[in-house]
């Protein structure tokens, strides 16, 4: 079933196309395989960029926001780099382009959902306390793509790496998911060391 992929803000998208025509921005990008690249670059797959603030084990409905919008930066038919926008007093301004493990990962999460046989519109949800990153499958494919939370019938793919103990590219339903995640972020089970809103894997590189 296709995927009803959102429409990012227009500031947004202007400012990728503004930083994708930036010399400086390409050759300062820590990112070689988007600075070697040779012909046209163009963003696409415009994806939200959702983190949990709030999780309980039981059942209570868990709270996000929105933190960015990232595109998957593409050359001819692949994607070489994504690249990161966010939310500024003066509006959507670029952040920065990276590579890495969550590129591959995302394109690959994005292909097992289009064989789903419902339809859902795409996001990506962070959980930083466990230095995760899920793509998120929610069922409204009308809804505004920069609010609401994740339903119980949601799915969600974790991206690999995916943390100890959740297998990646697995799709779970959130009311299945969520709760283990929040036995482990109330136990402290991850090993991974704690991660701001600001930090990999939502809006930084990752090698």
């Amino acid at each position: 079933m296709p995927l009803h992929v959102p429409l990012a803000p227009a500031p947004a998208l202007r400012s990728v196309l503004a930083a994708l025509g930036s010399p400086t921005a390409v050759r300062e990008a820590r990112t070689p395989a988007l600075r070697s690249v040779q012909g046209p670059l163009s963003p696409e797959l415009p994806l939200p960029v959702h983190v949990l603030e709030q999780i309980t084990p039981s059942n209570d409905v868990p709270q996000t926001r929105l933190a960015g919008w990232r595109f998957l930066i593409r050359s001819g038919e692949r994607a070489v780099a994504a690249a990161d926008t966010m939310l500024t007093p003066d509006g959507w301004a670029f952040s920065h382009f990276f590579e890495g493990p969550y590129l591959s990962s995302t394109e690959r999460a994005l292909r097992q959902a289009e064989t789903l046989k419902s339809a859902y519109q795409p996001r990506l949800l962070s959980v930083p306390g466990l230095y995760m990153l899920t793509l998120w499958l929610h069922q409204d494919t009308e809804a505004d793509p920069s609010a609401g939370a994740p339903a119980p019938a949601d799915l969600l793919i974790p991206l690999a790496p995916a943390p100890p103990g959740i297998v990646a590219h697995r799709p779970h339903r959130v009311a299945d998911l969520l709760p283990t995640v929040g036995l482990r972020l109330v136990s402290g089970l991850s090993a991974a060391p704690a991660v701001t809103a600001t930090s990999a894997p939502l809006l930084t590189s990752t090698a």
